[in-house]
């Protein structure tokens, strides 16, 4: 019989620890997981499942719109968010059930409970209980942060703008990467005024310079007002219960909420890592090699709390190869590179591999770039100003495509069918070769001949 309690130990029921546990449990494991909040994690309770029903749900304010053009006669519609935000409730509760049976089903032990390293083999639980396990994984995932400034604690974040009692008339929303820009773009089509104000020169920075543009530009036109080069100084309480935004660049607006989203940072205070010698960088994250193995002897990490790639398919996909290597024998890596990622912004964005800045920096002989924009089929009859965006960095001296870049309908959709011709090494050579499938945005992904620059 086994000196320890359990196989392996697994801190954090997000995605990447549940597909851990369940696959080292396949493979004859004895496998528990912690979890003091809900099985599923930030991706299923607070973050892609819910941002994504919300980005559905203010998209059908363009549909109504864009209905008429087609020969519809819609009433005046009505949105009522309190059922929104039942529905959604609903739906990450039946989520969460899954998680929890799929657990059961691979005799996984669940404790609804935080879990402190006490030792090289032992947890501490609520209640003073402590196990023990040969092996321990570490998947607390991210939060969000509060930068320190006077009156942070009136502003909420994107863990608590799902369950707003009401949606405000106006918010100011602090910060410009995709989480600032995905919730502007949803709440302003649910009928919220939205001021979003970043501290750099154009928004989404790490993404493509003319992706950048071209979101930024469509938010404008359809009345966010984006305010760059500015930081949030202060939130002052109103007497009519609002929040008053003293802005770095001497400007304030008052609104009813404000939402920060200057980023987020590893979940890794009070699991007694340092005391079991698992290194913890600057930024909170754990610091690991390829196998996801931290500097402590028998103890792992995957996910956003080693802050790699902080993507859900990233942190399921460290915990499978954790699982399979360390108990399947069958050792393999998550690969990094080409990672495609979107944008669920109006209008969304979708992308795979380099930039062109990235390109001009790595390719020494030299880029070229092939890119469109033009008005979907849909435009042509609703009467939308909406373009799609299309672009691809390719690499002069090989002819590989290094990168595609879409803004518009289906772009998310895209950029992961592209991944696959991405990551096998397509050449535009291929993409010409492919035929067109007309009538479709996507089409012009193999027609562009002529490159821009």
């Amino acid at each position: 019989m086994s000196q320890f309690d359990y196989d392996l130990f697994v801190i954090g029921g997000g995605s990447g620890g549940v597909r851990a546990a369940r696959i080292a449990a396949s493979h004859g494991a004895r496998v528990a997981v912690a979890e003091e909040f809900r099985v599923g994690g930030t991706c299923v309770i607070r973050g892609c499942v819910p941002k994504k029903l919300y980005v559905l749900a203010s998209r059908f304010a363009d549909d109504f719109r864009d209905a008429a053009g087609f020969g519809w006669s819609v009433p005046e519609p009505e949105f009522s968010w309190a059922k929104l935000v039942a529905a959604k409730e609903t739906e990450i509760t039946r989520l969460e059930r899954a998680y929890s049976a799929n657990l059961e089903k691979s005799s996984v032990v669940t404790f609804p409970s935080r879990a402190v390293i006490t030792g090289p083999h032992t947890i501490q639980l609520d209640g003073a209980r402590i196990v023990t396990a040969s092996k321990i994984l570490v998947a607390t995932g991210g939060r969000p942060v509060k930068p320190a400034i006077r009156g942070a604690e009136l502003a909420i974040t994107s863990n608590e703008v799902f369950d707003l009692p009401s949606l405000p008339e106006a918010m100011v929303i602090w910060g410009g990467g995709y989480i600032a820009v995905e919730f502007a773009c949803l709440l302003q089509r649910l009928g919220v005024k939205i001021t979003l104000v970043y501290r750099g020169e154009t928004i989404l920075r790490g993404f493509d310079g003319d992706i950048r543009r071209v979101v930024s530009e469509a938010m404008v036109g359809a009345g966010i007002e984006i305010i760059v080069g500015t930081n949030i100084a202060a939130i002052e309480a109103d007497a009519a219960g609002g929040r008053k935004v003293i802005l770095s660049n001497g400007q304030s607006r008052t609104v009813g909420e404000v939402m920060i989203a200057t980023g987020r940072r590893p979940n890794t205070e009070g699991l007694g890592l340092e005391s079991a010698g698992v290194e913890v960088n600057a930024a909170g994250a754990i610091a690991v090699d390829d196998q996801s193995r931290t500097t402590a002897p028998q103890i792992w990490a995957v996910g956003d709390v080693t802050n790699r790639i902080n993507l859900t398919p990233v942190a399921i996909r460290e915990g499978h190869a954790f699982a399979d290597t360390v108990f399947g024998n069958k050792p393999w890596l998550a690969d990094h590179r080409l990672v495609p990622s979107a944008v669920f912004s109006t209008p969304e964005v979708g992308t795979v591999g380099l930039s062109e800045e990235e390109a001009r920096a790595e390719c020494g002989g030299g880029i070229s770039i092939f890119q469109t924009s033009f008005r979907a089929i849909k435009a042509t009859l609703s009467g939308s100003a909406d373009r799609v965006f299309m672009k691809l960095v390719v690499d002069k001296t090989s002819d590989k495509v290094l990168g595609v870049h879409i803004v518009g309908d289906g772009a998310a959709e895209m950029a992961q069918l592209l991944a696959i011709s991405v990551k096998m090494g397509a050449t535009k050579a291929d993409f010409d070769a492919t035929m067109p499938l007309h009538p479709t945005a996507a089409e012009e992904l193999v027609t562009l001949r002529t490159p821009v620059r």
